[in-house]
């Protein structure tokens, strides 16, 4: 009987076929959200990155997802960074000077592929990584029909799932409680990892250069809202009398909050309220860090800022044009990583459909990157 190999040599586990691994794992399911972000500050910063360079990924993972959900310019701009890739067709295609054989193997697996549901969020979940540094999918359920393997249900799973060992080459691992994490049951996951920087795998993500953005911008924010509730109010002293009990100073100071607000309230009897000058300044430097911050996620996340935040002032026909070559060049980086990732899904297809195939000559998924003509140049030029 021949053994089925995973495209790592690892043999089939059995069980895999039946029920998915995070079932056995009943921890992983009381692992809440942590949501770092609150109250962060430059010291604790750091302290949450070097854990996630130790293998403890989980409270770097929730700072990303805080990142995700709170920041709307990075969300939008990581949304446009993966939303390109839905934008590109795709084949399968042969080795080169592909036999009648290897042809065949190729459509067959085209077809797979064509079968699998919901297949763009494979690769839209796959992208994920280009934020986290990884992305796990869990394949929890196989299907037999036609005597064809195929996963008929693949799901995302929590960041903050897993770990790593960097000193045992730097695997992602499911955080069971034990010092090195579980292993992942061969055929039962898709884990994509992305360099969109250099390093190990917990720094190889992009939020790790937007975490100081965002806390700025976060600095930034927090400022200005305080500036702006207190801008054009005068500010208020209260004198009380001497002996006077801690009663009648909680009450003489909610009277000045009263009147700064309400422009009404009373004050007890033998107190004094005082106007001073009304606070002035202007939020211009606070909007300056805000618009640094936003810039700077622009240039990691895209490449470039006049695609994204278009000023009418610098944003010329030009400039654009470059900035979108830019783009372009990443999203075919992107679009070559994510190849690499099939290239191991469709290794593992073939392998538990019973096909031996070289990994040299196997079929491989391509995407279409080739840059449109512009039309309308086209045919000013022809005319």
């Amino acid at each position: 009987m021949v053994q089925i190999l995973d495209q790592f040599g690892r043999p089939i586990n059995r069980e895999v076929l039946k029920t998915p691994q995070t079932t056995k794992m009943a921890s992983l399911n009381r692992m809440w959200p942590e949501h770092p972000s609150k109250g962060m500050t430059i010291r604790r910063l750091p302290r949450i990155l070097e854990a996630a360079e130790r293998g403890d990924l989980a409270a770097q993972a929730d700072l990303f997802e805080d990142m995700i959900e709170r920041d709307g310019h990075i969300f939008s701009e990581m949304a446009k960074r993966k939303n390109a890739l839905l934008t590109l067709d795709w084949s399968i295609e042969p080795p080169e000077n592909a036999t009648d054989e290897e042809k065949k193997i190729a459509e067959m697996v085209s077809a797979w592929m064509k079968d699998i549901p919901e297949f763009e969020d494979i690769t839209l979940n796959a992208a994920d990584a280009i934020g986290h540094g990884f992305a796990a999918q869990e394949i929890e359920k196989w299907e037999l029909e036609d005597k064809i393997w195929l996963p008929s249900k693949i799901k995302l799973r929590p960041h903050r799932w897993f770990c790593t060992n960097p000193e045992a080459g730097d695997e992602i691992r499911l955080s069971d409680g034990s010092m090195d994490g579980a292993e992942l049951w061969p055929f039962g996951w898709l884990v994509h990892t992305h360099n969109a920087k250099s390093g190990y795998v917990a720094q190889s993500g992009l939020y790790r250069v937007l975490v100081w953005p965002y806390l700025f911008k976060n600095y930034g924010i927090r400022d200005l809202a305080e500036f702006l509730e207190i801008y054009g109010l005068p500010a208020r002293v209260g004198t009380y009398l001497a002996g006077a009990t801690d009663d009648d100073k909680d009450r003489l100071l909610e009277a000045l909050v009263t009147l700064g607000h309400d422009a009404a309230g009373i004050i007890p009897e033998g107190t004094k309220s005082e106007f001073l000058t009304a606070a002035s300044g202007q939020a211009d430097p606070f909007v300056a860090m805000v618009n640094w911050a936003e810039r700077t996620a622009s240039k990691v996340i895209l490449g470039a800022t006049l695609t994204s935040q278009a000023d009418g002032k610098s944003s010329t026909n030009a400039l654009g044009k470059v900035h979108n070559d830019v783009r372009h060049d990443i999203l075919i980086a992107d679009a070559r990583q994510i190849e690499g990732f099939y290239r191991g899904f469709i290794r593992m297809l073939l392998a538990i459909n019973g096909y031996q195939v070289s990994s040299r000559r196997q079929p491989r998924l391509v995407f279409d990157t080739r840059e449109l003509e512009n039309i309308k140049e086209f045919a000013e030029g022809v005319s």
